[in-house]
C-alpha cells in the first residue's frame, strides 16, 4: 500500500503524526516532573533512610514511566483512529476494492458511524485501561512482574489492536461488539500475531506514525478472512502481510 497509493496512506499518516507529537509532549512534561511526582506518591518514604528513600522513589519513577508507555500503547490506536476516521476509512475501503470488495456493504449515515466508532472505542479503552492497570500491578512481583507479565501485557495490547483496527471493515459489513469478538477468537493465533507485531512496533519511537496507515490495511484483510470474505491466494498473502503488521 505505501508503494502503490503513497498519498493516502501520507494522508493516513498525518492523524498518527499529530497524536503522536501531543503524547511526545506528555512524555517530556512527564519526565520533567518525574521527581516531584515521584515524592508525592511515595510520602512514607519520606522518613526512611536517604538510600532506602532514593531506592523507593526511584522504584516509583520507573512505575510511572512504565505506566505512561502502556497508556500510549493501550490508548494510541483508538485515539489515532477516532481523529483521522476518514482517512482510514478511505484506506480500508481502498484495500477491499482490490481484494474483491464486499457483497452487500452496510452504509451508515456519517454521524451514526462516528458514534458507534466512538462508543466502540470507549468500550475498548475502558477495558483496556482495566486490563493495563491489573497488569502494571502484577509488574511489581519479582519475577513474574519482569517475564511473564509483559508478555501477557503485549498479548492484551495485541488484542485490543486488532478489535480496533479491524473495525472499518467489520463495520461496513454490519458486524460489531460480541459478533466481531467472536469471529477474531475463532482464528485466535493470526488474530493475536496480527495484534501483538503492531503492538511491539508501536514501542518504537515514531514507528507508529509510519505504521498506522498500514495496520489498518492489514486490519481489514484480517477482518476479510475472519468474515470468510478471502479466497485462498489472499488467505496465503494475507497471512504474510499480518505477521508484520500490515
Amino acid at each position: 500500500m505505501w508503494i502503490t497509493n503513497p498519498r493516502i496512506m501520507l494522508m493516513g499518516a498525518v492523524p498518527a503524526l499529530l497524536v503522536a507529537v501531543v503524547y511526545l509532549g506528555g512524555f517530556i512534561l512527564l519526565a520533567s516532573n518525574l521527581d516531584g511526582l515521584s515524592t508525592a506518591i511515595t510520602p512514607f518514604a519520606a522518613d526512611w533512610g536517604e538510600s532506602a528513600r532514593a531506592v523507593a522513589r526511584g522504584v516509583a519513577s520507573v512505575a510511572l514511566l512504565a505506566a505512561a508507555v502502556l497508556l500510549v500503547v493501550y490508548t494510541f490506536a483508538a485515539i489515532t483512529l477516532a481523529i483521522g476516521s476518514p482517512f482510514y476509512e478511505r484506506i480500508s475501503r481502498r484495500v477491499e476494492e482490490r481484494l474483491g470488495g464486499i457483497a452487500a456493504p452496510v452504509e451508515l449515515p456519517f454521524w451514526t458511524s462516528v458514534v458507534r466508532g466512538v462508543g466502540d472505542g470507549v468500550r475498548v479503552l475502558l477495558t483496556a485501561a482495566g486490563v493495563g492497570l491489573l497488569l502494571f500491578a502484577c509488574g511489581f512481583i519479582p519475577v513474574i512482574g519482569q517475564t511473564v507479565v509483559p508478555v501477557l501485557g503485549a498479548c492484551a495490547g495485541g488484542w485490543f489492536l486488532a478489535l480496533e483496527l479491524t473495525g472499518f471493515a467489520f463495520e461496513a459489513r454490519g458486524i460489531t461488539g460480541a459478533q466481531k469478538r467472536r469471529m477474531l477468537r475463532a482464528d485466535r493465533a493470526t488474530t493475536l500475531g496480527f495484534g501483538v507485531a503492531n503492538y511491539l512496533l508501536f514501542l518504537i519511537p515514531f514507528a507508529a506514525v509510519v505504521v498506522m496507515p498500514a495496520a489498518v490495511a492489514g486490519g481489514t484483510m484480517l477482518a476479510r478472512s475472519a468474515a470468510g470474505d478471502a479466497g485462498p491466494v489472499e488467505r496465503r498473502e494475507g497471512a504474510v502481510e499480518d505477521a508484520v503488521g500490515g
